[in-house]
């Protein structure tokens, strides 16, 4: 019996004919994931908390194992989690050390429009930090430094806002969100306003 694999960048069915190895379903997903690849900053790339994913979100190690944020022997460097085949995307282990994402659920519209509600916090951030279009498209991760010992689900005018710092992985597209600079910013003064 055969499984179904997904493309890598858009989750797409991958061809029948497709080989085992293959990670896109096609040239133009393929050269898509490699600019995205590249647009991931710095300060993500050089930390070695990578993990692989399945559409589904599930973590896996690049072997293709079951991985946990809890557990670092499941973790690789960016560059072996670009290279695997395994699972369907990339996914990044928030441990505690500063770096955390604030998840904005369902804030884009279908022609990328921001709702009101995200607006406010993005306007908050200030462009100062990578902004990300989450993996279903209608979302974003703001990356960026702060103190957040524990993660927390918030309402904010209607909409809904995910603060993590340690103890998950984020899945990671690469998709740059606007002009939003390829660098990780300070994000305290906006994690303390929403809590």
């Amino acid at each position: 019996m055969t499984t179904r694999r997904d493309c890598e960048h858009c989750e797409g069915p991958m061809p029948i004919t497709a080989r085992s190895h293959a990670r896109f379903c096609k040239p133009a997903c393929r050269a898509a994931a490699h600019r995205a690849a590249r647009t991931v900053p710095a300060e993500l790339t050089s930390r070695p908390r990578w993990i692989r994913r399945t559409s589904r979100k599930v973590p896996v190690a690049v072997d293709g194992a079951a991985a946990s944020s809890a557990d670092p022997a499941s973790w690789s460097t960016h560059r072996d989690a670009v290279r695997s085949t395994a699972g369907a995307g990339l996914g990044f282990v928030l441990n505690g050390d500063g770096v955390v994402c604030l998840d904005l659920d369902h804030c884009l519209d279908a022609e990328g429009e921001v709702a009101g509600w995200a607006r406010n916090v993005l306007d908050a951030v200030g462009g100062s930090t990578w902004v990300e279009v989450s993996q279903g498209g209608d979302g974003l991760h703001i990356w960026g430094y702060g103190a957040l010992p524990h993660g927390r689900r918030i309402t904010v005018g209607g909409g809904s806002v995910e603060l993590y710092g340690t103890g998950r992985y984020i899945a990671v597209t690469g998709r740059t969100f606007g002009g939003t600079p390829q660098r990780l910013g300070d994000l305290q003064h906006v994690i303390d306003s929403l809590l």
